[in-house]
């Protein structure tokens, strides 16, 4: 192991606390060959009960699932666009426009936080399952409405017996969602199959951005580990969407998308937030002005298939990314980030590095819904 160096690069040059340690630890641990031991392969799957993952997956689907029974969670988490929608913000409930970008699912199990203002925990996949479904902003759904529609449907009275012993209900419900979500991993990643032992896996232009990355670029402050996230929440100035500021795009949708962020902020206790137009990120959760405008560090696997990027779905290509932070962040960095000075190349080889972490297209046939049937008197 080669000693921690005394030079850092430009982006890791004002970076505090356990961010600063994370890049040098990836650096104290870089060997001459192979790749850097601050990465590591994807986390084994999570253990699933089948017969509910099999139900959370035609819920998935579903969309009886939201009041107006327009919407599914695949409508904003759709397997043909990596597990997102592919729009820079997401469209919600009927007449709603949101604020943010709508986060893709791959390894969804293995989250830290859940929400890029990190308000929910990752350990709790039912409960974010709950929010998305109940949440005016999104689904608009009664929970007893919910439960009523499903037991109105034999089959999936029959899935539920099968998964349960028991009846719909909302808990349940959501539990079996939760189950679903644990089968959505990246699969046939080119670097997780390097990390794994096959050499021949990466590009020669990947294995020198894989070096950039966990060196002198100081990526792998923030993006480490098997998830290549270190789970965390950071400012660094990624600029909210032209549209959501009205500084560009459509005025109608501007006012939509701020009458949504609006009652988020009143929703969450935000203060002052009537005179608040931007995404003040983390800051809603904890009401601590450190915290104004972190976001979730998101996990890299699969970022191929998940564009646009950022909270705010601004850029839309890798390359528009790695430009951001070659530039030394946005205008309202907090997290002291700096230049890069990367040329033309080194970009290049990290974006193709950061190809080499994407997997397969998800392999998902979107299942036939049971129709609904009037049950026998009785038993409603």
């Amino acid at each position: 192991m080669r000693e921690t160096p005394t030079f850092l690069p430009r982006a890791a040059r004002r970076l505090g606390g356990a961010a600063l340690a994370a890049f040098l630890m990836a650096s104290a641990a870089m060997p001459q060959g192979g790749a850097p031991d601050v990465f590591a392969p994807l986390p084994d799957p999570r253990e699933v009960n089948a017969a509910r993952a099999a139900l959370g997956e035609m819920l998935f689907f579903d969309s009886r699932l939201s009041g107006d029974m327009a919407n599914s969670c695949a409508t904003c988490h759709s397997p043909e666009t990596g597990w997102s929608d592919g729009r820079p913000m997401s469209t919600g409930y009927t007449g709603v426009e949101y604020f943010r970008n709508a986060p893709s699912l791959f390894n969804v199990a293995n989250r830290t936080y859940f929400m890029w203002d990190g308000r929910l925990d990752g350990a709790d996949l039912g409960t974010v399952v709950r929010d998305m479904i109940t949440e005016s902003h999104t689904m608009l759904m009664d929970s007893r409405l919910m439960q009523h529609r499903l037991a109105q449907v034999p089959e999936y009275a029959r899935m539920f017996q099968d998964a349960y012993g028991n009846e719909p209900y909302a808990g349940r419900i959501y539990g079996a969602i939760g189950e679903y979500l644990k089968t959505i991993r990246t699969e046939g990643a080119p670097f997780d199959a390097y990390l794994r032992g096959d050499e021949a896996a990466m590009s020669q232009a990947a294995l020198r951005g894989m070096e950039l990355f966990a060196g002198e670029a100081g990526c792998a402050a923030c993006h480490a580990g098997a998830m290549l996230s270190d789970g965390g929440l950071h400012a660094t100035g990624a600029p909210d969407h032209p549209e959501l500021l009205g500084t560009g795009g459509d005025a109608e949708m501007t006012a939509l998308r701020q009458i949504t962020l609006l009652r988020h902020y009143a929703t969450m206790g935000t203060p002052n937030y009537m005179n608040l137009r931007e995404d003040v990120g983390n800051y809603v959760v904890t009401k601590d002005e450190a915290d104004w405008g972190r976001f979730v560090t998101p996990s890299l696997w699969d970022v191929g298939q998940t564009a646009p990027y950022m909270h705010s779905g601004v850029y839309g290509t890798l390359e528009e990314v790695v430009a951001f932070y070659n530039e030394g962040g946005g205008a309202d960095d907090r997290g002291g980030l700096e230049p890069l000075d990367l040329d033309d190349q080194q970009m290049a080889d990290l974006v193709a590095f950061l190809d080499s972490l994407t997997g397969s297209a998800p392999n998902v046939t979107v299942p036939d819904l049971p129709d609904y049937a009037l049950r026998t008197l009785g038993q409603n």
